[in-house]
């Protein structure tokens, strides 16, 4: 046995107790005659003392310790006469008796402290070291609780949680596939599953009215903060629902996630918007809502103005900045208009109205178009935005949707920079009514917003059939996703359980006889036979804990993740295989 307490769990109450722990060290400092030894594992840090009387091997042993030394010791429990209230274990230490080096270390190539010096390319190439830091073994375990969490929650309102297969028919109706060869099938490959939707579906059809999955999903996509080419999902789907019913049920896992994982209390119903509505108020499809700064349709009061930019444009919109009209400096200003022209906003250019009283009392604006408005209209804007003494207003223009999104990144810009984005306190909501298709005018073809088989809503069918592309476009799909404080954490709908609306979604995606069976008449000959009507959602898991963890980047809570470049640093993959290998795959 190489312990029996970890370095997490001695307190006071243990004083005097002979004990082993094995860990390893994480510090060394030696004062006077007296050499003190931090031992570390998943559970804590406690601190051991050689003293100058401890038996002559212990301080033998201690002498050629280093960082990051595996050991097993033995000894006593005491009291500490300087405590660090810090640690758990911060009120005893041990006086040591044996000291086993179980591995010795070489120097690791970035201090393993809560803050490391390693820059983000080292601590990748070294995953297994960065993964020994506190930060990252939290990080774990809230993903491990999570996991028991959401296992136990569904378990208990009746769900079965089913394995569906890794090795597929490629399908890329949505990001592009990674694809493997088959050595038995030469010439022919499966892919691995962007998500297990077809598979639920094909198990409601199969009688198993709840299903979920706690499953690793794959997308060749390019990376950022919140995406991986691989990523785990809580993969639901329920059958003879309606949205309202996946809604309520799955505000009820986010309910108890967030009282059990984070002992916050979030009530419910959850607010819902529609997508319009967010569009409209928010410039965004997953608006963070724990604060105001709503967006405002100015169309109507610049139509008519000498101002072409306005005049011209298909949708003027703005935002109302509170108290910044006193410390926004020109320069600030300045800095903001070449900040929403970069690439990643695409703004053309930003117009700001101070709005200031008088000493008289009396409401003033300066602005950057004061040569193409008066008063009376700086004011009728400010008025429409709700604006006061101190206040800022930021006026952009241009395609509505587009124009919206940018005033929406420059709406949280302005959150972060007055400090209103707070950590800590949780907004979450769901936006429904997507627009269920989107025309691509360089295809010429209509994409699912979704996927192909997300229902369009009831009400909808009539212009869903219809051949006027413009009606097409005004289709709701019957979906929903759950947003958290601005980021996009499920997503899910109704789904189609008709042979013929299927069919019809695949001709509307421009898919030809051929290719939908081809890709597709499995689940459209699994319809034929009695598909229950059925819904789901899936939840991005790795987004969720470090949402819950208060990161914006999932990578710390995925154990071995890989580089903004897709690549494994650690293991150097992708690589090439050789000859021989590529032989026996027919490639």
């Amino acid at each position: 046995m190489y312990r029996n307490h970890t370095c997490g769990e001695l307190n006071l109450s243990h004083t005097g107790l002979q004990v082993q722990l094995a860990g390893w060290i994480q510090r060394i400092r030696k004062l006077g005659g007296m050499t003190f030894i931090d031992i570390r594992d998943r559970y804590g840090i406690t601190q051991l003392v050689v003293k100058e009387d401890s038996p002559a091997e212990v301080k033998k042993v201690a002498e050629g310790l280093g960082r990051e030394f595996v050991l097993s010791v033995h000894g006593t429990v005491v009291e500490r006469s300087s405590k660090n209230p810090k640690l758990p274990t911060g009120d005893i230490e041990i006086e040591l008796s044996a000291i086993e080096i179980l591995n010795t270390s070489e120097v690791p190539p970035f201090t393993l402290e809560e803050e490391s010096d390693g820059g983000e390319e080292l601590r990748a190439r070294y995953r297994y070291l960065d993964l020994r830091r506190m930060p990252l073994q939290q990080a774990m375990r809230l993903r491990h609780t999570m996991a028991q969490e959401v296992r136990n929650y569904l378990s208990n309102c009746g769900f079965l949680e089913i394995e569906t297969p890794f090795l597929i028919k490629s399908t890329p109706e949505g990001a592009r596939d990674f694809v493997v060869p088959s050595r038995m099938h030469p010439g022919q490959f499966y892919a691995l599953p962007q998500s297990p939707q077809t598979f639920k579906q094909l198990l409601m059809v199969g009688g198993f009215d709840k299903y979920f999955q706690i499953v690793r999903c794959f997308r060749d996509e390019d990376l950022r903060a919140d995406r991986q080419p691989e990523f785990t999902q809580i993969d639901c789907e329920m059958s003879f629902v309606t949205q309202e019913d996946v809604l309520i049920q799955f505000e009820g896992l986010a309910h108890h996630l967030f009282a059990a994982v984070l002992n916050v209390d979030i009530p419910t119903p959850l607010p819902r918007l529609s997508y319009k509505k967010a569009m409209e108020q928010y410039g965004s499809d997953k608006p963070d809502t724990r604060f105001e700064m709503l967006l405002h349709d100015l169309t109507f009061l610049t139509r008519d103005t000498e101002f072409a930019v306005f005049r011209n444009a298909e949708y003027v919109g703005g935002l109302c900045v509170p108290g910044a009209a006193s410390y926004t400096t020109r320069k600030q200003l300045d800095q903001l208009i070449e900040w929403v022209k970069r690439p990643q906003i695409g703004a053309a250019g930003l117009v700001h109205v101070r709005c200031t009283k008088t000493e008289e009392g009396v409401m003033g604006y300066k602005s950057s178009v004061d040569k193409f408005f008066d008063q009376q209209a700086l004011s009728a804007w400010a008025e429409l935005m709700g604006a006061g003494d101190g206040d800022l207003l930021l006026v952009m223009s241009g395609p509505r949707e587009k124009t919206q999104e940018a005033l929406g990144t420059l709406r949280l810009e302005m959150g972060d920079r007055l400090g209103l984005r707070e950590p800590g306190t949780y907004a979450p909501l769901w936006v429904y009514d997507f627009p269920l298709l989107e025309w691509d005018e360089e295809t010429e073809r209509f994409y699912a917003r979704h996927h192909p088989f997300t229902a369009p809503k009831p009400e909808d069918m009539e212009a869903f059939f219809s051949d006027d592309r413009h009606a097409l476009m005004d289709v709701n799909a019957n979906a929903y996703d759950f947003v958290i404080n601005g980021t996009e954490v499920g997503g899910g709908s109704i789904r189609i359980h008709n042979p013929h609306i299927q069919e019809r979604m695949f001709r509307v995606l421009g898919l030809t006889e051929e290719e939908v069976q081809t890709k597709f008449s499995f689940i459209i000959d699994a319809f034929r036979y009695g598909a229950p009507p059925h819904g789901g959602i899936a939840f991005g898991f790795d987004r969720w804990c470090a949402l819950f963890g208060g990161s914006e980047s999932i990578r710390d809570f995925i154990a071995f993740p890989k580089n903004n470049a897709g690549r494994d640093v650690m293991l150097d993959a992708p690589s090439g295989i050789d000859a021989a290998q590529k032989k026996e795959l027919g490639l």
